[in-house]
C-alpha cells in the first residue's frame, strides 16, 4: 500500500493571512503546501479522521474535571464555496455530542435591537466543545461594508468589538480558527449551475445568491479590509484556496488538528484504584 502523502508545509503557515497579505495574490485553484493528487487528499482526510476524533475525545474528557479549554471554527465564504462540505467531511467524523454548530441568518427584530455581537457570545462553545460558526460576527463588518449598511466610523468600532471579543474569549480557553475558503468567480458560476442542473441540488439554490454574485469585487475588498483589521496573534486569519474541494477539507482538517494538539490535551485520571474496581467488575 502507498504511504500517505502528508503536507510539505502545514496550512498554519502557508495558508496565514500575515500583515503583507494580499488576497488578490491567492490563486484560488492551487494547493499551497500539498503535492498530492485527489485521490491522495482523500485518503489523507480518511487516514486523520481516527486521529481528530480521539482529540475531541481528549478535549471533550478534560471538560468533565473541570478543563476550561475549547475550540471554536469560524467559516466564512462566498456562496458556493464548501462550507457544509467542511462540516459534513471534516467535523462529521466528531462525536457530535460534542459539537456546537451555528449557521448565523440574518438577525431578528430582537436580535437587531442590541449589538451586533450580542447573539454571537450567546453561541460561543461550551468548555470541552468544538464549535463552529458557518457565517459569524463577520458578516456585520462584510456585507455591512458592500452595501454601505454601516459607515466608515461604524465598521472601525465594528473591528475592534470583534478583536476584544476574540481576545476575551481567547483568554477564556477558546482557540479559535478563523477560515475564509477562496474560490473564483468563475468556479461560483459553475457551481451556481451544477445547482439548478441536479433536482437534488437545486434546493439549495437562491436568487440572492446570484445578486450578491453582482458585488464580488466589494466582497473581496471587505474580505481584505477585514483580514487587515482583525488577523491578530492569537485569532490569525487562514484564506484557504477552495476551487479544489478535497484541498480545502484536508487543509481545514490540518488546521483543526493544529489547534486541538496545541492545546496540550491530556487525558484525565480518575481518583480510583483501578485493581480494586476491576475485581468489584469480575465479581459483579
Amino acid at each position: 500500500m502507498a504511504d500517505v502523502v502528508n503536507f510539505d508545509e502545514h496550512p498554519a503557515d502557508t495558508l496565514k493571512a500575515g500583515k503583507k497579505f494580499k488576497l488578490g495574490d491567492v490563486d484560488p485553484g492551487s494547493t499551497p503546501g500539498y503535492a498530492g493528487d485527489k485521490a491522495e487528499g482523500e485518503k489523507l482526510l480518511s487516514e486523520l479522521d481516527g486521529k481528530l476524533t480521539n482529540l475531541q475525545e481528549q478535549l471533550f474528557a478534560e471538560s468533565r474535571i473541570g478543563g476550561k479549554k475549547r475550540v471554536l471554527l469560524v467559516l466564512q465564504a462566498m456562496d458556493t464555496a464548501g462550507k457544509g462540505g467542511i462540516v459534513n467531511h471534516v467535523m462529521g467524523q466528531m462525536n457530535p455530542q460534542g459539537v456546537q454548530l451555528k449557521s448565523f441568518k440574518a438577525p431578528t427584530p430582537e436580535e437587531q435591537s442590541y449589538d451586533f455581537l450580542w447573539r454571537i457570545e450567546k453561541e460561543v462553545p461550551a468548555a470541552g466543545m468544538v464549535g463552529v460558526f458557518d457565517r459569524s460576527h463577520y458578516e456585520d463588518v462584510l456585507i455591512h461594508r458592500v452595501h454601505r449598511w454601516a459607515d466608515a466610523e461604524e465598521l472601525e468600532r465594528r473591528y475592534r468589538a470583534i478583536n476584544e471579543f476574540e481576545a476575551r474569549q481567547t483568554a477564556a480557553g477558546t482557540k479559535i480558527v478563523k477560515v475564509m475558503l477562496h474560490i473564483s468567480r468563475d468556479e461560483q458560476q459553475e457551481r451556481l449551475l451544477a445547482r439548478l442542473e441536479d433536482p437534488a441540488k437545486r434546493w439549495k439554490y437562491s436568487g440572492n445568491d446570484l445578486k450578491e454574485r453582482a458585488f464580488w469585487d466589494d466582497y473581496m475588498d471587505a474580505y481584505q479590509a477585514a483580514f487587515e483589521q482583525t488577523s491578530s496573534e492569537h485569532a490569525p486569519w487562514h484564506v484557504v484556496p477552495a476551487n479544489k474541494k478535497w484541498f480545502a477539507r484536508i487543509a481545514v482538517q490540518q488546521l483543526l488538528l493544529d489547534a486541538l494538539e496545541g492545546l496540550a490535551l491530556e487525558w484525565p485520571v480518575p481518583e480510583l484504584d483501578v485493581e480494586m474496581e476491576q475485581e468489584l467488575v469480575r465479581r459483579s
